[in-house]
C-alpha cells in the first residue's frame, strides 16, 4: 500500500512558519469501521519536510508521529522570504509514500512590519507634546514663576 499525500496547511509567524499535518486516511477497516495509520503501524510512522526557497531545496530530519493531526514549526528563517514546503509520511515497515504538494508563505518578519517606526514616531509626539505643556505652564507662571525682586535686591 501506498501512504499519503498528508494534509498540509502552512501559516506564517516572524521569522518561521507553522506547518500542520494531518495523516492520510488508510482503507483498511476493522469491524467496518475505518483504522487510523496510527493503530496500523503501531506508532512506527514518521514524517520528512522539505523546505524550498531560494537557498534551494533542504529536507528536514526525520520525525516520529504520534497524533492523527499535529504542528511543527520551522523556525530561523530569513524574514519576507517565500518558503515552499512538502511532507512525506512513512512507515518503517512501508518505504511507499506519495508526498504532499507544494505549499508556499512568506515568513513574516519580526516585528511586524512598521512597528519599530510607529513606535518611535509615537514617543516623538508624546514628548513634544508634553514639552508644549510645561513651556506654556511656564509661561503662564505655574512653574518656576518670575519673581520680581526689590529694587535694592537687583
Amino acid at each position: 500500500a501506498i501512504l499519503g499525500p498528508p494534509e498540509v496547511n502552512i501559516t506564517s509567524c516572524p521569522n518561521c512558519i507553522n506547518v500542520t499535518i494531518k495523516l492520510p486516511t488508510s482503507h483498511f477497516r476493522d469491524k467496518g469501521k475505518l483504522q487510523s495509520l496510527i493503530a496500523i503501524y503501531d506508532e512506527e510512522l514518521y514524517y520528512n519536510i522539505t523546505l524550498k526557497s531560494l537557498d534551494g531545496e533542504h529536507k528536514r530530519p526525520r520525525q516520529k508521529i504520534t497524533k492523527e493531526v499535529f504542528s511543527t514549526v520551522i523556525e530561523d528563517l530569513y524574514p519576507s522570504r517565500n518558503y515552499c514546503v512538502s511532507v512525506e509520511v512513512t512507515a518503517s515497515l512501508n518505504r511507499h509514500s506519495t508526498p504532499s504538494p507544494w505549499k508556499c508563505v512568506t515568513a513574516d518578519s519580526e516585528p511586524r512590519p512598521g512597528y519599530h517606526e510607529v513606535a518611535v514616531a509615537s514617543a516623538v509626539c508624546v514628548s513634544l507634546i508634553i514639552v508644549a505643556v510645561l513651556k506654556c505652564v511656564h509661561a503662564a507662571g505655574f512653574i518656576l514663576p518670575n519673581i520680581s525682586f526689590p529694587q535694592s535686591l537687583v
